[in-house]
């Protein structure tokens, strides 16, 4: 490691290496050594959340199994070329990829879905999306709202078109899906019910509910709802019953502090945790209120602040055991 770089201590905290008895155990041997140091994201080691639901993403951006005994759910395939690392992940599971029916989707960035059409490949799955994700789906990102350029997946098409309050059964397993525009205008949260030690709990797998840089939510001509959308989202959130709160960056929920958690106390599962959807729900809130009255007030367009809580940080220093490091780039100590 270059001489006089220190890692974070929440990273060193964060990064998985094993599992022991069935747990993610954390590692403090991921920094990358010589050179300069690299972030960027990349595979961690996969394990149990809760009942039959799966962590099998990737440092930033994730991705969850859910399975039955008639086949898988795949939420987020993630980036165009994790697709192995992702295999990789549920195959060390223990499970096989192939038996992956439904692909599933948050929403439409490539982030999260440039790798279905990969997987979908791989495992012959379905992959249904929204109503409102359709046309981006289609045309590979070209009409996302933010702008052409934001986007650069290849384009795709969906088995299915979903509409808020659609249910998908497999295995005596439902998933729901409900529309939570405004991240995008087809943001889709997932419920569903996990079994564990002979209790039953509501888990909600929510998409982003972050503002977009630079897209105003008063008077944006391509996409003139925003704002209502969002608001009319927060709501819905908060009708949905709720014990286990997971969300499409690991960074949006306190994942890797759950993950700490967890390492410490196997016997306690900190994922199970309803506050949690409650903070999920008011920190996003409040900052779609804010910029809501900023811009009422006659403020431009929403623009992070250094270290807003609400933004993702999807780098991470790059492990040196040859792990690919999607994005990787140099950073400075933070």
């Amino acid at each position: 490691m270059a001489k006089g770089l220190r890692l974070p201590r929440w990273f060193l905290l964060a990064v998985f290496c094993l599992i022991v008895h069935g747990t993610p155990a954390l590692s403090q041997r991921d920094a990358a050594s010589g050179g300069e140091q690299l972030w960027g994201e990349f595979r961690v080691k996969p394990f149990k959340i809760v009942g039959n639901i799966y962590f099998v993403g990737l440092s930033n951006n994730t991705s969850y199994l859910i399975t039955t005994p008639q086949g898988h759910f795949l939420i987020n395939p993630t980036l165009k070329d994790a697709t192995q690392d992702v295999r990789a992940s549920v195959e060390e599971l223990g499970f096989n990829v192939r038996d992956i029916k439904y692909i599933l989707q948050t929403h439409a960035h490539g982030g999260h879905i440039a790798g279905l059409p990969a997987m979908r490949e791989l495992t012959g799955a379905k992959a249904p999306a929204m109503a409102q994700e359709i046309e981006v789906l289609e045309n590979g990102g070209s009409t996302d709202y933010r702008g052409s350029g934001q986007e650069t997946f290849a384009p795709m098409r969906a088995d299915a078109v979903l509409r808020d309050g659609d249910k998908i059964e497999l295995g005596g397993v439902t998933m729901v899906a409900h529309l939570t525009a405004g991240h995008t205008k087809g943001s889709t949260t997932w419920t569903t019910v996990a079994e564990e030690n002979g209790k039953k709990y509501n888990v909600v797998i929510a998409s982003s509910m972050r503002m977009n840089p630079r897209q105003p939510l008063l008077g944006n001509a391509k996409y003139l709802t925003i704002a209502e959308d969002f608001a009319r989202s927060f709501a819905k959130l908060k009708t949905l019953p709720c014990d286990v709160i997971l969300v499409d960056h690991s960074t949006m929920f306190e994942f890797r502090e759950k993950v700490r958690l967890l390492e410490q106390n196997p016997s306690v599962n900190p994922f199970i945790d309803p506050a949690a959807c409650q903070r999920f729900i008011a920190k996003y809130e409040q900052s779609y209120l804010d910029q809501l009255a900023k811009e009422r007030a006659g403020a431009g367009p929403y623009r992070p602040a250094a270290n807003d809580p609400t933004q993702p940080d999807s780098s991470l220093p790059c492990p040196a055991d040859g792990r690919t490091c999607y994005g990787a780039r140099p950073q400075r100590r933070r």
